[in-house]
């Protein structure tokens, strides 16, 4: 048994992962009734999710009470580039919705829950979760709320003595401990969520909405393997692929499971800390990065909108689609980091052309149907972006000043 624990540990985490995925699904198709599995699944999202707050919390604040100069430049290069990457995500899906136009078999079976009424729903959200109760925020993992309260308290500590800095990063250390711990029982959690996957999703979702998942998957990938990386590629001017790649497959492999932007700010801030970046940056830049940088989530938005109105006869002049694109970005800014979170911006969007809350409503029940798939690459290209345009940044600066590295080369103390 010793023999066999002391295997397992010089295994790789990201291999670990892959066992636990081919595990997964084996026992999701021969012993699909075997619900326990599933169970791990949960535990371990619940641990993320729990832990994140306090996580982000401690990290930040500690961070912001003792951060040296120069984060600035850093932090304003990183807000651009998400704000980009998601108004470009927006505009492949609108280029892709032209070349394949999708028409959907509305149904109302399904609880949507409560959607935004306008953009400017969306933005008076956003503005009410900054000034949330910081006990609610961190109860609601409200990351806004939570980024706010850690920087203001951050601020304001900055003046106190070295001995209480050194005590907030000890408790901030202490929590990231804990997070570890959790990710090293990634494998055995993605185990149980692929087998939840495989059991109850069946194959029917390709079939009945195959063309829908085609357009979609297909304007995700374009972002993840081009739109992303040649982002990257002209703001450091070099090769940038394998920064991508190791994101994707470090970060991304992981959300695409948990569905979690918020589940996976530990996998992320683990990322950006064995890649070397400055931890008074990332811890910071990722967790925003889990609300406001949402490629995936403009793409679902703007996809879906347009098949309800395709699927209604609704004609897309050009102007109406730029303003569409923009829409959809400033919307998956107000996106939930949860599974599911930008399908309830599809009605702000449709109401740009006229179709009525209860046809959007109906198209949100169809992107739940097809969400296995939908919701875990958007989340999975969402949460790796954090992680890729944190780094660019990080790399950015260091260009400025002469040093030299490799673009997303391990770190010296992985």
């Amino acid at each position: 048994m010793e023999k066999i624990i002391e295997k397992w540990n010089s295994v790789t985490l990201i291999l670990k992962i892959a066992i636990g995925i081919v595990i997964g699904a084996l026992l999701g198709l021969l012993v699909p009734q075997a619900a326990w599995i599933s169970v791990l699944g949960t535990i371990f999202v619940g641990a993320l999710k729990s832990v994140a707050p306090i996580l982000v919390f401690c990290l930040v604040l500690s961070s912001i009470a003792s951060a040296k100069s120069g984060v600035g430049p850093k932090f304003r290069t990183v807000i651009a580039l998400y704000m980009v990457s998601t108004l470009f995500a927006a505009i492949v899906a609108v280029v892709a919705s032209y070349i394949f136009p999708v028409s959907i078999t509305l149904s109302s079976a399904y609880d949507t829950g409560a959607a935004p009424s306008g953009i400017g729903q969306v933005i008076l959200n956003l503005m009410m979760n900054v000034v949330s109760n910081p006990i609610k925020a961190l109860d609601e993992a409200n990351y806004l709320g939570i980024l706010a309260w850690a920087v203001l308290l951050g601020l304001a500590l900055r003046a106190c003595g070295d001995s209480l800095k050194e005590a907030m990063t000890s408790i901030s250390d202490g929590v990231s401990k804990i997070v570890r711990w959790i990710i090293g029982c990634a494998p055995f959690g993605i185990m149980g969520l692929v087998f939840n996957a495989v059991s109850t999703s069946g194959l029917s979702i390709f079939t009945e909405y195959g063309s829908l998942l085609l357009v979609l998957v297909g304007s995700m990938l374009v972002v993840a393997l081009v739109v992303d990386p040649l982002i990257a590629c002209i703001v450091l001017r070099a090769n940038a692929y394998p920064l991508v790649f190791r994101c994707l497959r470090e970060s991304g492999i992981t959300a695409f499971f948990t569905r979690s932007s918020a589940a996976n700010i530990p996998v992320n801030l683990s990322l950006c800390e064995r890649l070397g970046l400055d931890k008074d940056m990332y811890s910071v830049s990722i967790p925003l990065g889990a609300t406001v940088n949402m490629n995936g989530a403009a793409v679902t938005i703007t996809v879906m909108t347009l098949a309800a109105a395709y699927t209604l006869g609704i004609a897309v002049d050009i102007p109406t689609a730029v303003l569409l694109s923009v829409m959809a970005t400033l919307g998956a800014c107000g996106a939930s980091g949860v599974a599911g979170g930008s399908l309830l911006l599809i009605p702000m969007a449709s109401s740009l052309f006229g179709i009525s809350n209860d046809i959007a409503m109906q198209v949100v029940a169809v992107g739940m149907i097809i969400g296995v798939i939908q919701d875990s690459l958007e989340t999975a290209i969402n949460s790796s972006g954090d992680v890729l345009f944190t780094a660019v940044a990080e790399y950015r600066t260091w260009q400025k000043e002469g040093r030299k590295f490799k673009v997303g080369a391990v770190s010296k103390d992985e």
